[in-house]
Protein backbone atom coordinates (compact mmCIF):
# COMPACT_ATOMS: atom_id res chain seq x y z
CA UNK A 1 0.00 0.00 0.00
CA UNK A 2 0.90 3.50 -0.90
CA UNK A 3 1.67 5.33 2.86
CA UNK A 4 3.37 8.98 2.67
CA UNK A 5 5.97 8.81 5.36
CA UNK A 6 6.11 12.92 5.57
CA UNK A 7 5.05 14.03 8.84
CA UNK A 8 5.59 10.67 10.74
CA UNK A 9 9.32 10.47 11.26
CA UNK A 10 10.60 12.30 14.68
CA UNK A 11 13.45 14.07 15.27
CA UNK A 12 14.96 12.25 18.07
CA UNK A 13 13.41 8.20 19.05
CA UNK A 14 16.70 6.75 20.93
CA UNK A 15 15.47 7.30 23.99
CA UNK A 16 11.91 5.52 23.78
CA UNK A 17 10.92 2.66 24.94
CA UNK A 18 9.76 0.07 22.17
CA UNK A 19 7.07 -1.21 21.32
CA UNK A 20 5.61 1.97 21.47
CA UNK A 21 2.27 3.71 20.16
CA UNK A 22 2.20 7.02 18.76
CA UNK A 23 -0.95 8.61 18.22
CA UNK A 24 -0.43 11.71 15.61
CA UNK A 25 -3.08 13.79 16.70
CA UNK A 26 -2.62 16.19 13.50
CA UNK A 27 -4.43 13.62 11.53
CA UNK A 28 -6.59 12.17 14.06
CA UNK A 29 -7.68 15.98 13.17
CA UNK A 30 -7.52 15.64 9.58
CA UNK A 31 -9.56 11.81 9.71
CA UNK A 32 -12.60 13.71 11.77
CA UNK A 33 -12.69 16.20 9.01
CA UNK A 34 -12.31 14.27 6.31
CA UNK A 35 -15.53 12.22 8.09
CA UNK A 36 -17.52 15.36 8.54
CA UNK A 37 -16.77 16.69 4.72
CA UNK A 38 -18.50 12.88 3.94
CA UNK A 39 -21.47 13.76 6.12
CA UNK A 40 -21.81 17.28 4.56
CA UNK A 41 -20.57 19.00 7.72
CA UNK A 42 -23.26 17.62 9.84
CA UNK A 43 -21.67 16.32 13.05
CA UNK A 44 -24.71 15.51 14.18
CA UNK A 45 -24.91 12.39 11.74
CA UNK A 46 -21.67 10.83 13.85
CA UNK A 47 -22.03 8.35 16.62
CA UNK A 48 -18.82 7.01 16.34
CA UNK A 49 -17.70 3.75 18.07
CA UNK A 50 -15.16 4.71 20.47
CA UNK A 51 -13.74 1.19 20.58
CA UNK A 52 -10.81 2.52 18.81
CA UNK A 53 -9.93 6.38 20.09
CA UNK A 54 -10.25 4.95 23.67
CA UNK A 55 -7.96 8.22 25.34
CA UNK A 56 -10.43 10.84 26.73
CA UNK A 57 -7.75 14.06 25.15
CA UNK A 58 -8.84 11.59 21.88
CA UNK A 59 -12.70 12.05 22.20
CA UNK A 60 -12.36 15.38 23.78
CA UNK A 61 -10.43 16.69 20.76
CA UNK A 62 -13.93 15.11 18.46
CA UNK A 63 -16.33 17.05 20.78
CA UNK A 64 -14.66 20.60 19.98
CA UNK A 65 -15.93 19.37 16.17
CA UNK A 66 -19.33 19.30 17.71
CA UNK A 67 -19.40 15.33 17.84
CA UNK A 68 -21.52 14.90 21.40
CA UNK A 69 -23.02 11.42 20.86
CA UNK A 70 -20.92 7.86 20.97
CA UNK A 71 -21.16 4.25 20.76
CA UNK A 72 -19.45 1.44 23.35
CA UNK A 73 -19.46 -1.80 23.94
CA UNK A 74 -17.60 -2.00 27.41
CA UNK A 75 -18.23 -0.34 30.39
CA UNK A 76 -14.78 0.43 30.69
CA UNK A 77 -15.85 2.42 27.66
CA UNK A 78 -18.85 4.15 28.87
CA UNK A 79 -17.29 5.49 31.73
CA UNK A 80 -14.46 6.87 29.90
CA UNK A 81 -16.91 8.49 27.62
CA UNK A 82 -19.24 9.54 30.51
CA UNK A 83 -16.12 11.21 32.08
CA UNK A 84 -14.46 12.49 28.85
CA UNK A 85 -18.05 15.00 28.81
CA UNK A 86 -19.74 12.97 25.95
CA UNK A 87 -23.18 14.03 25.86
CA UNK A 88 -25.04 10.72 24.97
CA UNK A 89 -23.83 7.25 24.68
CA UNK A 90 -25.08 3.38 23.29
CA UNK A 91 -24.20 0.77 24.73
CA UNK A 92 -23.67 -1.12 21.54
CA UNK A 93 -23.90 -4.41 23.17
CA UNK A 94 -25.98 -6.78 24.61
CA UNK A 95 -25.43 -6.49 28.87
CA UNK A 96 -26.86 -8.90 31.27
CA UNK A 97 -26.72 -9.65 34.73
CA UNK A 98 -23.68 -7.52 36.65
CA UNK A 99 -22.93 -5.84 33.42
CA UNK A 100 -25.44 -4.42 33.05
CA UNK A 101 -26.08 -3.60 36.60
CA UNK A 102 -22.47 -1.61 36.60
CA UNK A 103 -23.94 0.19 33.47
CA UNK A 104 -26.65 1.49 35.81
CA UNK A 105 -24.33 2.57 38.30
CA UNK A 106 -22.28 4.35 35.65
CA UNK A 107 -25.61 6.20 34.62
CA UNK A 108 -26.42 7.00 38.45
CA UNK A 109 -23.23 8.57 38.55
CA UNK A 110 -23.33 10.62 35.22
CA UNK A 111 -26.82 11.88 35.36
CA UNK A 112 -25.70 14.38 32.77
CA UNK A 113 -24.93 11.98 30.10
CA UNK A 114 -27.70 10.53 28.61
CA UNK A 115 -27.06 6.80 27.92
CA UNK A 116 -29.06 3.68 26.01
CA UNK A 117 -28.97 0.05 25.66
CA UNK A 118 -29.37 -2.37 23.09
CA UNK A 119 -31.87 -5.18 23.40
CA UNK A 120 -33.35 -8.02 20.88
CA UNK A 121 -35.20 -10.09 23.35
CA UNK A 122 -38.32 -9.23 25.70
CA UNK A 123 -36.56 -10.26 28.60
CA UNK A 124 -33.62 -8.02 28.47
CA UNK A 125 -36.27 -5.10 27.60
CA UNK A 126 -38.49 -5.85 30.50
CA UNK A 127 -34.64 -5.77 32.72
CA UNK A 128 -34.41 -2.02 31.65
CA UNK A 129 -38.06 -1.20 31.89
CA UNK A 130 -38.38 1.85 33.81
CA UNK A 131 -34.58 2.01 34.35
CA UNK A 132 -34.86 5.61 32.73
CA UNK A 133 -31.86 4.74 30.09
CA UNK A 134 -33.11 4.48 26.50
CA UNK A 135 -33.43 1.64 24.53
CA UNK A 136 -32.70 0.71 20.77
CA UNK A 137 -33.75 -2.42 19.34
CA UNK A 138 -30.88 -4.47 17.49
CA UNK A 139 -31.49 -5.63 14.08
CA UNK A 140 -29.23 -8.27 12.36
CA UNK A 141 -28.53 -7.15 9.26
CA UNK A 142 -27.02 -10.50 7.87
CA UNK A 143 -24.19 -10.31 9.86
CA UNK A 144 -25.46 -13.17 12.19
CA UNK A 145 -23.71 -11.95 15.11
CA UNK A 146 -26.49 -10.29 17.29
CA UNK A 147 -30.30 -8.97 16.59
CA UNK A 148 -33.07 -9.39 15.28
CA UNK A 149 -33.65 -10.60 11.87
CA UNK A 150 -33.87 -7.72 9.04
CA UNK A 151 -36.91 -9.36 7.72
CA UNK A 152 -38.80 -10.01 11.09
CA UNK A 153 -40.53 -6.73 11.09
CA UNK A 154 -43.39 -7.97 13.33
CA UNK A 155 -40.86 -9.59 16.13
CA UNK A 156 -39.33 -5.74 16.48
CA UNK A 157 -42.80 -4.39 16.70
CA UNK A 158 -43.58 -6.87 19.39
CA UNK A 159 -40.62 -5.67 21.19
CA UNK A 160 -40.53 -2.08 20.57
CA UNK A 161 -44.07 -2.23 22.17
CA UNK A 162 -42.66 -4.26 25.08
CA UNK A 163 -40.07 -0.94 25.56
CA UNK A 164 -42.53 1.31 25.45
CA UNK A 165 -41.87 4.98 26.19
CA UNK A 166 -38.49 4.12 26.51
CA UNK A 167 -38.15 3.45 22.93
CA UNK A 168 -35.39 5.15 20.96
CA UNK A 169 -35.16 3.69 17.43
CA UNK A 170 -33.05 0.92 15.94
CA UNK A 171 -29.71 -0.23 15.35
CA UNK A 172 -28.35 -1.90 12.20
CA UNK A 173 -24.34 -2.75 12.58
CA UNK A 174 -23.57 -3.82 8.85
CA UNK A 175 -20.40 -4.35 9.41
CA UNK A 176 -19.92 -7.59 7.05
CA UNK A 177 -19.88 -5.30 4.29
CA UNK A 178 -16.38 -5.38 4.55
CA UNK A 179 -16.28 -8.66 2.82
CA UNK A 180 -18.18 -7.75 0.06
CA UNK A 181 -16.26 -6.31 -3.42
CA UNK A 182 -16.52 -2.52 -3.22
CA UNK A 183 -17.96 -2.63 -6.55
CA UNK A 184 -20.87 -4.42 -4.79
CA UNK A 185 -20.55 -2.99 -1.66
CA UNK A 186 -23.20 0.43 -2.16
CA UNK A 187 -25.81 -1.89 -3.94
CA UNK A 188 -26.02 -4.47 -1.38
CA UNK A 189 -26.16 -1.75 2.05
CA UNK A 190 -28.95 0.34 -0.06
CA UNK A 191 -30.40 -3.22 0.02
CA UNK A 192 -30.26 -3.58 3.11
CA UNK A 193 -31.64 -0.29 4.12
CA UNK A 194 -34.08 -0.50 2.45
CA UNK A 195 -35.57 -3.80 4.71
CA UNK A 196 -34.66 -1.47 7.66
CA UNK A 197 -37.14 1.26 5.98
CA UNK A 198 -39.48 -1.14 5.80
CA UNK A 199 -39.12 -2.26 9.22
CA UNK A 200 -39.68 1.64 10.30
CA UNK A 201 -42.63 1.96 8.34
CA UNK A 202 -44.52 -1.01 9.97
CA UNK A 203 -43.50 0.35 13.08
CA UNK A 204 -45.31 3.64 11.98
CA UNK A 205 -48.25 1.88 11.14
CA UNK A 206 -48.83 0.49 14.80
CA UNK A 207 -47.70 4.38 15.66
CA UNK A 208 -44.59 3.74 17.16
CA UNK A 209 -42.11 6.27 16.29
CA UNK A 210 -38.86 5.98 15.52
CA UNK A 211 -36.53 9.05 16.84
CA UNK A 212 -32.95 7.50 15.78
CA UNK A 213 -31.14 4.45 13.19
CA UNK A 214 -28.08 4.14 13.60
CA UNK A 215 -26.27 2.34 10.67
CA UNK A 216 -23.11 2.00 8.93
CA UNK A 217 -19.13 0.94 10.69
CA UNK A 218 -16.61 2.43 8.51
CA UNK A 219 -16.87 0.07 5.39
CA UNK A 220 -20.20 1.04 5.29
CA UNK A 221 -19.95 4.63 6.16
CA UNK A 222 -19.99 6.21 2.61
CA UNK A 223 -23.01 4.17 1.76
CA UNK A 224 -25.22 5.29 5.15
CA UNK A 225 -24.97 8.61 4.29
CA UNK A 226 -25.54 8.40 0.51
CA UNK A 227 -28.84 6.46 0.73
CA UNK A 228 -31.51 8.68 -0.32
CA UNK A 229 -34.23 6.92 2.02
CA UNK A 230 -31.85 8.46 5.10
CA UNK A 231 -31.93 11.81 3.87
CA UNK A 232 -35.53 12.91 3.86
CA UNK A 233 -36.62 10.43 6.73
CA UNK A 234 -38.55 11.81 9.50
CA UNK A 235 -36.04 10.19 12.27
CA UNK A 236 -32.36 10.97 12.93
CA UNK A 237 -30.00 8.89 10.97
CA UNK A 238 -26.45 8.42 12.01
CA UNK A 239 -23.78 6.13 10.76
CA UNK A 240 -21.24 5.07 13.63
CA UNK A 241 -17.74 4.26 12.22
CA UNK A 242 -15.27 4.72 14.41
CA UNK A 243 -12.05 3.27 13.19
CA UNK A 244 -11.18 6.15 10.67
CA UNK A 245 -10.50 8.79 14.02
CA UNK A 246 -7.02 6.43 13.76
CA UNK A 247 -7.23 4.46 10.42
CA UNK A 248 -5.20 1.27 9.38
CA UNK A 249 -4.23 -0.37 6.59
CA UNK A 250 -7.57 -1.94 5.77
CA UNK A 251 -9.84 1.15 6.68
CA UNK A 252 -7.62 3.07 4.36
CA UNK A 253 -7.89 0.35 1.41
CA UNK A 254 -11.93 0.29 1.86
CA UNK A 255 -12.44 4.59 2.07
CA UNK A 256 -9.99 5.30 -0.61
CA UNK A 257 -10.37 9.12 -2.04
CA UNK A 258 -11.53 10.34 0.91
CA UNK A 259 -8.81 11.74 2.28
CA UNK A 260 -8.05 9.59 5.21
CA UNK A 261 -4.44 9.37 6.65
CA UNK A 262 -3.31 6.58 9.00
CA UNK A 263 -3.26 8.60 13.19
CA UNK A 264 -1.51 5.83 15.04
CA UNK A 265 1.69 4.06 14.21
CA UNK A 266 4.11 1.76 16.27
CA UNK A 267 7.02 2.36 16.57
CA UNK A 268 9.87 -0.43 16.48
CA UNK A 269 13.14 -1.52 17.08
CA UNK A 270 15.03 -3.88 14.79
CA UNK A 271 16.40 -6.25 17.25
CA UNK A 272 18.07 -9.15 15.04
CA UNK A 273 19.54 -10.40 11.97
CA UNK A 274 18.95 -13.65 11.64
CA UNK A 275 19.44 -14.66 8.16
CA UNK A 276 20.80 -12.22 5.14
CA UNK A 277 16.96 -11.80 3.72
CA UNK A 278 15.21 -11.29 7.31
CA UNK A 279 15.21 -9.66 10.14
CA UNK A 280 13.62 -9.18 13.09
CA UNK A 281 11.90 -5.92 15.32
CA UNK A 282 10.00 -6.05 18.87
CA UNK A 283 6.23 -5.78 17.79
CA UNK A 284 4.89 -9.81 18.01
CA UNK A 285 1.33 -9.68 17.94
CA UNK A 286 1.19 -8.31 21.47
CA UNK A 287 1.73 -5.18 20.08
CA UNK A 288 0.62 -5.27 16.76
CA UNK A 289 -2.61 -7.53 16.34
CA UNK A 290 -2.63 -10.03 14.70
CA UNK A 291 -6.35 -11.06 14.63
CA UNK A 292 -6.68 -9.80 10.81
CA UNK A 293 -4.17 -11.85 9.43
CA UNK A 294 -0.66 -11.88 7.75
CA UNK A 295 0.97 -9.78 7.50
CA UNK A 296 -0.25 -7.59 10.57
CA UNK A 297 1.15 -4.25 9.48
CA UNK A 298 2.66 -2.54 7.05
CA UNK A 299 6.20 -0.88 7.37
CA UNK A 300 6.37 2.93 6.22
CA UNK A 301 8.48 4.04 3.61
CA UNK A 302 10.17 0.49 3.23
CA UNK A 303 7.60 -1.50 1.06
CA UNK A 304 10.83 -3.79 0.85
CA UNK A 305 10.43 -5.08 4.09
CA UNK A 306 7.23 -8.03 4.37
CA UNK A 307 6.36 -8.58 7.88
CA UNK A 308 5.89 -12.64 8.36
CA UNK A 309 3.93 -14.09 10.65
CA UNK A 310 4.88 -12.46 14.33
CA UNK A 311 5.24 -14.36 17.94
CA UNK A 312 4.25 -12.74 21.14
CA UNK A 313 7.32 -10.22 20.88
CA UNK A 314 8.92 -10.87 17.82
CA UNK A 315 7.81 -9.27 14.28
CA UNK A 316 10.50 -10.63 11.69
CA UNK A 317 10.30 -8.96 8.52
CA UNK A 318 11.73 -10.34 4.96
CA UNK A 319 13.97 -8.39 3.42
CA UNK A 320 13.41 -7.81 -0.84
CA UNK A 321 16.39 -9.20 -2.56
CA UNK A 322 18.57 -6.40 -3.73
CA UNK A 323 17.19 -3.95 -0.90
CA UNK A 324 19.21 -2.84 1.84
CA UNK A 325 18.44 -4.52 5.57
CA UNK A 326 17.84 -1.99 8.02
CA UNK A 327 20.60 -2.02 10.71
CA UNK A 328 19.78 -3.55 14.26
CA UNK A 329 19.27 -0.99 16.29
CA UNK A 330 17.19 1.39 13.31
CA UNK A 331 14.23 2.21 14.56
CA UNK A 332 10.77 1.62 12.17
CA UNK A 333 6.99 2.65 11.70
CA UNK A 334 4.53 0.19 11.43
CA UNK A 335 0.76 0.83 10.35
CA UNK A 336 -1.46 -1.63 11.63
CA UNK A 337 -4.00 -3.80 9.64
CA UNK A 338 -6.04 -3.43 12.48
CA UNK A 339 -5.85 -0.48 14.73
CA UNK A 340 -8.39 -1.60 17.09
CA UNK A 341 -7.11 -4.10 18.81
CA UNK A 342 -3.42 -3.17 18.61
CA UNK A 343 -4.52 0.32 20.62
CA UNK A 344 -5.92 -1.95 22.77
CA UNK A 345 -2.65 -3.38 23.78
CA UNK A 346 -1.27 -0.53 25.26
CA UNK A 347 -1.63 1.30 28.47
CA UNK A 348 0.21 4.68 27.07
CA UNK A 349 0.18 6.67 23.73
CA UNK A 350 2.59 9.21 23.00
CA UNK A 351 1.13 11.75 21.31
CA UNK A 352 2.72 13.48 18.20
CA UNK A 353 1.68 17.18 17.16
CA UNK A 354 3.50 18.86 14.65
CA UNK A 355 6.10 16.07 14.47
CA UNK A 356 7.19 16.34 18.00
CA UNK A 357 5.83 14.44 21.28
CA UNK A 358 4.02 16.43 23.28
CA UNK A 359 3.31 13.92 25.72
CA UNK A 360 1.87 10.85 26.93
CA UNK A 361 -1.34 9.91 27.75
CA UNK A 362 -3.15 6.46 29.27
CA UNK A 363 -5.35 4.58 26.81
CA UNK A 364 -7.79 5.16 29.65
CA UNK A 365 -11.01 2.33 27.66
CA UNK A 366 -8.01 -0.28 27.46
CA UNK A 367 -9.43 -3.64 28.32
CA UNK A 368 -12.10 -3.79 30.79
CA UNK A 369 -12.87 -2.81 34.78
CA UNK A 370 -12.08 -4.67 37.73
CA UNK A 371 -14.22 -7.88 37.83
CA UNK A 372 -15.03 -6.94 41.52
CA UNK A 373 -16.56 -3.27 40.62
CA UNK A 374 -19.68 -4.48 42.22
CA UNK A 375 -18.27 -6.09 45.27
CA UNK A 376 -17.68 -3.33 47.43
CA UNK A 377 -16.55 -5.46 50.28
CA UNK A 378 -14.35 -7.75 48.68
CA UNK A 379 -10.56 -7.79 50.06
CA UNK A 380 -8.09 -7.17 47.43
CA UNK A 381 -5.42 -9.85 47.71
CA UNK A 382 -1.63 -7.81 47.56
Amino acid sequence: MDLPLDGYELPDTNRILTPALLVHIDYVDSNVEATLRMLGGDAGRWRPHIKTAKIPAVLQRMMTYGIRAFKCSTTLELLTACESGADDVLVAFAMTGANAERTLEIASEFPRTRISVLVEAAEQAQFWSRTGLGVFVDVNPGMDRTGINQERADQVLELARTINADFRGLHYYDGHMSGVPPAEREAQAHRGYDRLLAIVQALAAANISVNEVITSGTPAAPYGYSYPGFAKASFLHRISPGTVVYNDTTSLEQLRGFGYRAAVTVLTTVISHPMAARVTCDAGHKSVSADAGVPTCVVMGRPDLQPLKPSEEHLPLEVTPGAPAPNIGERLYLVPRHVCPTVNNFDEALIVEGGMIRGSARVRARGHENPLTLIRDYAAIS
